[in-house]
């Protein structure tokens, strides 16, 4: 329980950063410092534990559960397209039904070599969404391999020191093929760096609700205008204590439960029962 708790956590971290980056996306307005050291570093984190999370719902559920549940997804992502169009919810189900439903009966080794192959492909090809299944498969490949704790401390300094002479060389060149690599070791960097530092509650329960926060942010960025940091903050204080008040009465988020209860295709119960 303690290591999923650290991936809810990561989750929530990883829901921080990207409204960060999409509130900048959307404002137009120039920052070096979000271009530089935060623009592509949160999906690949999100995309990977989505893969993680894949792998963990598939021990407790059938296939034809979770291609329902992808199914119920890719609707949560077309409602989100009307008044969202960079959403990611629909890339997330399409290629989890395609690529991890298939991957599913392979060994991790096999799922890992399909992983990197993707990813280099996508590289190749210029980054982005492209990503997204190769780094799906990638994080189903570590849930199934399950590296030691003890490589974190290791995988955090080499993929740091990569990401920042990646980040010199884009600066110094501009190329975009730099601008990639440097996302994907960085995002590798706030990965394992966060999961060397101690616990964090507020961020466990905001990634236990990242699909409510990850939907309800994009609304804010759709209907405000305003400083980047301005917006992108007051949001995520109001998230974080939403999601602790929130948690502290019931199981699941409100989307979560709502996305729970069309997959299983009955009511799951969701308030806690207090105990005396």
């Amino acid at each position: 329980m303690t290591r999923i708790r650290r991936l809810d956590a990561l989750r929530g971290f990883a829901v921080c950063g990207i409204m960060v980056v999409n509130t900048w996306q959307h404002s137009g307005t120039q920052e070096r410092l979000i271009e530089g050291f935060l623009q592509g570093r949160f999906y690949p984190i999100f995309s990977a534990l989505f893969g993680v999370s894949f792998v963990l719902i598939l021990r407790g559920s059938s296939r034809w559960m979770l291609l329902r549940r992808l199914l119920w997804l890719f609707c949560f992502g077309v409602i989100q397209h009307t008044f969202y169009p960079g959403e990611v919810l629909t890339d997330y189900a399409f290629w989890g039904a395609l690529a991890l439903l298939p991957a599913s009966f392979l060994p991790g080794l096999a799922v890992l070599a399909l992983g990197v192959a993707a990813v280099g492909v996508a590289i190749w090809q210029g980054g982005g969404a492209a990503l997204i299944p190769g780094l799906l498969l990638a994080g189903m490949a570590i849930m199934e391999l399950r590296p030691p704790g003890r490589l974190l401390p290791y995988a955090f300094v080499s993929s740091a020191l990569l990401s920042g002479c990646l980040v010199w060389g884009w600066l110094s060149t501009g190329s975009w093929l730099l601008f990639t690599l440097s996302a994907l070791s960085g995002a590798a960097a706030y990965a394992t760096g966060f999961l060397l530092l101690p616990p964090f509650p507020p961020l466990e329960r905001m990634g236990r609700m990242a699909l409510t926060n990850y939907l309800s942010g994009t609304v804010v960025i759709a209907l405000t205008h305003g400083p980047v940091w301005t917006v992108a903050g007051l949001t995520l204080a109001v998230q974080a204590a939403v999601s602790w008040w929130w948690l502290s009465a019931f199981r699941y988020g409100p989307l979560e439960w709502v996305w729970r209860c069309l997959t299983r295709l009955e009511r799951v119960p969701n308030r806690r029962i207090l105990q005396e």
